[in-house]
């Protein structure tokens, strides 16, 4: 090979929900990249072949999850590569997708706060990953009973917090009828050691019976009340000031010019 040509480094994997980027250093400057993705028990697979990006989309090729891949970064110089030499390459840590892919947000399709329930409707994320008939896997058909889903809830500018976990879609939760109620949903995999939790959906806030001061605070009503004395101080002052002026202005006509 040409050990001369620099070897890859601070290779990285990123994933979430299964869709898998392999990243490294440095920017190549007269040579090129190949990647090789070697599995425990399946064949290597060449991706991004003579490549001068340092990244690398390699999700296809870790179709069976629960295998541990590890990446060989090739340095190469030109499009024909010698089979009796080895390029030099670096090697990836290992990665498994099933232990180690990120779980992302959760979608929440639907919220209702009736009476002392707030139920809570969402959508499992989906994978770069197909059935035969063309629709996309999720994370759920991947992971089945392995998945789980975390709803963590709190009263409206309160910062306790209550959680409820679910295996399903949904959530069904006992609160107070008389408050509004904020909350967010991860996704939980329990028996991994590492990515527990995934990513937090966005925070959502119910509406029944919020009046002016839940939305809004003290603080505006102490605003507006500095605004209506204000207001009420001027409209009581400024006729006195102008009637003042007024009969100021009388008794200067009334008096005598002086040298008439």
């Amino acid at each position: 090979g040409n050990p001369e040509l620099p070897t890859a480094v601070n290779i990285t994997w990123s994933s979430i929900n299964f869709k898998t980027i392999l990243q490294w250093q440095p920017k190549p400057s007269g040579y090129f990249y190949t990647v090789e993705i070697h599995g425990q028990t399946s064949d290597t697979k060449k991706k991004c072949i003579l490549t001068s990006e340092t990244e690398c989309d390699v999700t296809d090729v870790l179709r069976n999850v629960r295998e541990t891949y590890t990446a060989h970064i090739l340095s190469v110089t030109s499009s024909v590569m010698d089979n009796f030499e080895e390029p030099p390459f670096a090697v990836s840590e290992k990665f498994t997708p099933y232990n180690q892919t990120v779980l992302g947000k959760p979608e929440i399709q639907n919220y209702t706060q009736k009476g002392s329930k707030l139920n809570v409707v969402f959508q499992d994320p989906l994978t770069p990953y197909t059935f035969p008939n063309g629709s996309f896997q999720s994370i759920r058909d991947i992971f089945q009973h392995d998945l789980e889903y975390k709803l963590y809830y709190w009263k409206d500018q309160s910062s306790g917090k209550k959680d409820a976990i679910t295996k399903s879609q949904k959530f069904e939760v006992s609160i107070d009828s008389t408050k509004n109620y904020c909350f967010y949903i991860q996704g939980l995999i329990p028996s991994r050691r590492e990515n527990r939790i995934g990513q937090e959906s966005v925070v959502l806030c119910t509406s029944v019976g919020r009046n002016i001061l839940d939305e809004y605070g003290a603080e505006v009503f102490i605003i507006i009340a500095v605004i209506a004395i204000a207001v009420i101080t001027l409209a009581v002052v400024l006729p006195v000031i102008l009637c003042k002026r007024k009969k100021a202005k009388a008794a200067r006509e009334k008096e005598p010019l002086n040298g008439v």
